[in-house]
């Protein structure tokens, strides 16, 4: 089993470039890529994307050090990008965990990647579409109708 460090090593030797490189198309120091390499260090949320995409891999494999297939899951990494901008960081976590509920639809059998592409863009479309009445109904926080009632 790889970790995370070893991971980022490795799919750095791949692609052939420096840490000193890495960095610069992440947005870090080259001291954070050491410290990732060497596993004393883990980054988060939009910089764990950062260094997935420049190291052409999937946000999860990178961060399971179980999944040992580097492009797993990256085929939903955009839909979670897109809802990230949209909602936050809370709205991705919500819509990861809804995918990842829904892949059990996939387990046994093999499936296109044009039908997996299409489950993950009706799935999205139907959360944000969800979100988006639940804005319309409620508004933003501090200002929704269930705090205007109570004044």
């Amino acid at each position: 089993m790889k970790t995370f460090g070893d991971k980022v090593k490795e799919a750095r030797e791949i692609l052939g470039i420096s840490q000193g490189v890495l960095a610069q198309k992440v947005g870090v120091t080259q001291r954070s890529i050491t410290a990732y390499e060497t596993g004393s260090a883990r980054p988060r949320g939009t910089t764990a994307r950062k260094l997935a995409r420049a190291l052409q891999v999937s946000v999860d494999y990178l961060l399971d050090d179980d999944i040992t297939d580097p492009l797993h899951g990256m085929e939903k990494d955009p839909y979670l990008e897109q809802v990230r901008g949209a909602y936050g960081a809370r709205g991705e976590e919500e819509a990861r965990i809804l995918l990842e509920r829904n892949l059990a639809l996939f387990a046994g059998g093999t499936v296109s990647q044009e039908a997996k592409d299409a489950f993950f863009e009706a799935v999205m479309t139907a959360y944000v579409t969800c979100k988006e009445e639940a804005r319309k109904t409620y508004g933003r926080k501090g200002n929704n109708k269930l705090n205007r009632s109570r004044l």
